[in-house]
C-alpha cells in the first residue's frame, strides 16, 4: 500500500521485525531456557495464588481480594509479552504483523497501567488496616473494594485506548525494525515517519499520572505505616512488620523505578539498549516476584496452602 506525502510516495509497513534482547546467536538458547523457567514460575505462582484464595474462605478479605487481582494482572501481563519473546529466541527472523503489534501493545498497556494503580490501592489498604484498624471494615467494605478494583481496570482501559488510538494515526514507512523484544510505544515512535508530538504529550501525561501519582500514594502510605509500626511495644512484632514492609517496598521500588527509567526520560535521552534491560524488570521479573513477596512470606497463605493440600491428599 502506498501513500502520498510531502516528499513523495512511501510504502506503508505491514509487519515489523523485533530485534529482541540480543543479536548474539550463542545467547539465544540460554536466554530461552532462562525466560522459560521465569515464565513457568510466574504462571504457577500467580494462578496458584488465584486458586488458593478462591478455595480458602478465610482468605476472602479485602487484602487477598486485591492480591488476587494483582496476580491476575501479573499473569496476563507476562503472557502478553513472554511467549512471543521466547519464540523470537528460537526463530531466525522475529516478525510480528502490524495488527498483532498494535494488539500486543494495547493489552500490555492495559495491564501495566492496572498494575501501577493496583499497587497504590494495596498500599492504601495496608495503611487503613494498620493505622485505622477500628474503621477498616467500614472503609474497606465489599462495595468500596469492588469500586477500587473496577476503577483500576477502567483506568487501564482508558490509558491503553488513548495510547493505541494515537499510535494508529501514525504512518510507518520503510524502516520496520523495532529495537525491542515487544511492541512498546517509545521504539514505535522512533520508527514513525509522521509527526509524533501528540503521542509524546499523551505518553508523558499518562506516565506522570500512572507512575508518579501511585508512587506518591505508596510512599505516603508506607511512611504512615512505618510511623505506626514504631509505636509497637514488642520488638518481635516490630521486626516482623518491618520485614514485611521492606519486602513490599523492594518489589514496588523495582517496578516503579524501572518504569520511570523507561518512560519518564526525554525520548532523546532514552537509550533503547538500556531501556530493554529496564523493561525486563517490570514486564517479566516483577510479575514472577510478586506472588513470592506478597504471598509466600505471609503466614495466612502458608496455613491456607497446608489446609488445601491436606484436604486434597
Amino acid at each position: 500500500m502506498e501513500i502520498q506525502m510531502k516528499n513523495g510516495n512511501y510504502s506503508l509497513v505491514t509487519e515489523f521485525i523485533l530485534r529482541g534482547l540480543t543479536d548474539q546467536p550463542e545467547l539465544q538458547l540460554p536466554l530461552f531456557l532462562l525466560f522459560l523457567g521465569v515464565y513457568v514460575v510466574t504462571v504457577v505462582g500467580n494462578l496458584g495464588m488465584i486458586i488458593l484464595i478462591g478455595l480458602s474462605s478465610h482468605l476472602h478479605t479485602p487484602m487477598y481480594y486485591f492480591l488476587c487481582s494483582l496476580s491476575f494482572i501479573d499473569f496476563c501481563q507476562s503472557t502478553v509479552i513472554t511467549p512471543k519473546m521466547m519464540m523470537n529466541f528460537l526463530s531466525k527472523k522475529n516478525i510480528i504483523s502490524y495488527p498483532a503489534c498494535m494488539t500486543q501493545f494495547y493489552f500490555f498497556a492495559i495491564f501495566v497501567i492496572s498494575e501501577c494503580q493496583m499497587l497504590a490501592v494495596m498500599a492504601y489498604d495496608r495503611y487503613v488496616a494498620i493505622c485505622h484498624p477500628l474503621l477498616y471494615n467500614l472503609r474497606m467494605s465489599y462495595q468500596v473494594c469492588s469500586s477500587l478494583v473496577g476503577g483500576v481496570y477502567i483506568l487501564g482501559l482508558i490509558g491503553a485506548t488513548a495510547h493505541t488510538g494515537c499510535l494508529l494515526r501514525l504512518f510507518f514507512c520503510k524502516e520496520n525494525a523495532i529495537n525491542h523484544y515487544f511492541c512498546d510505544v517509545i521504539p514505535l515512535l522512533k520508527l514513525s515517519c509522521s509527526t509524533t508530538y501528540i503521542n509524546e504529550v499523551v505518553a508523558l501525561a499518562s506516565s506522570t499520572f500512572n507512575i508518579l501519582i501511585p508512587t506518591l500514594i505508596i510512599i505516603c502510605s508506607y511512611v504512615l505505616i512505618i510511623a505506626s509500626i514504631l509505636k509497637i511495644q514488642s520488638t518481635e512484632g516490630r521486626s516482623k512488620a518491618f520485614s514485611t514492609c521492606s519486602s513490599h517496598i523492594t518489589a514496588v521500588g523495582i517496578f516503579f523505578g524501572s518504569l520511570a527509567f523507561m518512560y519518564l526520560q526525554p525520548s532523546s535521552v532514552t537509550s533503547m539498549d538500556e531501556g530493554k534491560v529496564s523493561s525486563v524488570f517490570y514486564t517479566i521479573i516483577v510479575p514472577m516476584l510478586n506472588p513470592l513477596i506478597y504471598s509466600l512470606r505471609n503466614k495466612d497463605v502458608r496455613i491456607a496452602l497446608n489446609k488445601v493440600i491436606e484436604r486434597k491428599f
